[in-house]
């Protein structure tokens, strides 16, 4: 069985996010997606919440799993027994960031690879960050995440709810 890890902050997981996962399922016998529980960055929702979301959004996929993890994603990789780790590309403005952390993981563990996904052309634009900023200022996002991550930004954002 070939495994790979789809590792992101998924705050929150959108369309685009999505789009990379299912075409990595199509790939790859077992893809877990593996957000990152990283304290020092701050994040609208808990890791757990996360995990939730991205359970309820993937159930249509039988060979993904959802987990989190902290630490160095190499550790956790070699831990899960995956050979490969997937990356979304938006534009060429990632690339250079991602090709650092590429080459950084193949130099803490030569066995693991990187595969780098281009994201198709209607989510290019899109990012967690954007969806959470249009969402709390009261914007339609429907198109841009599943049901619910709309519905959890909604309660999140609802007036006179302290965030």
């Amino acid at each position: 069985m070939v495994r790979a890890l789809y590792p992101g902050s998924f705050d929150p997981v959108t369309n685009g996010h999505l789009d990379i996962l299912q075409r990595a399922s199509l790939l790859f016998d077992e893809v877990l997606v593996a957000v990152a529980d990283n304290h020092s960055k701050q994040v609208l929702f808990s890791p757990e919440e996360r995990v939730t979301l991205l359970q309820e959004a993937t159930a249509f996929l039988p060979n993904v799993r959802v987990t989190s993890f902290q630490g160095l994603l190499v550790d956790f990789a070699r831990n899960q027994g995956a050979r490969a780790i997937i990356r979304g590309l938006r534009a060429v403005s990632d690339f250079e960031f991602e090709f650092q952390m590429a080459l950084m993981n193949r130099s803490l563990e030569p066995k693991l690879e990187t595969l780098f996904l281009m994201s198709s052309e209607e989510y290019t634009y899109l990012s967690s960050r954007m969806v959470k900023e249009v969402s709390r200022l009261g914007g339609e996002i429907g198109r841009f995440v599943p049901d619910c991550v709309n519905a959890a930004l909604q309660a999140r954002f609802a007036p006179g709810k302290d965030i």
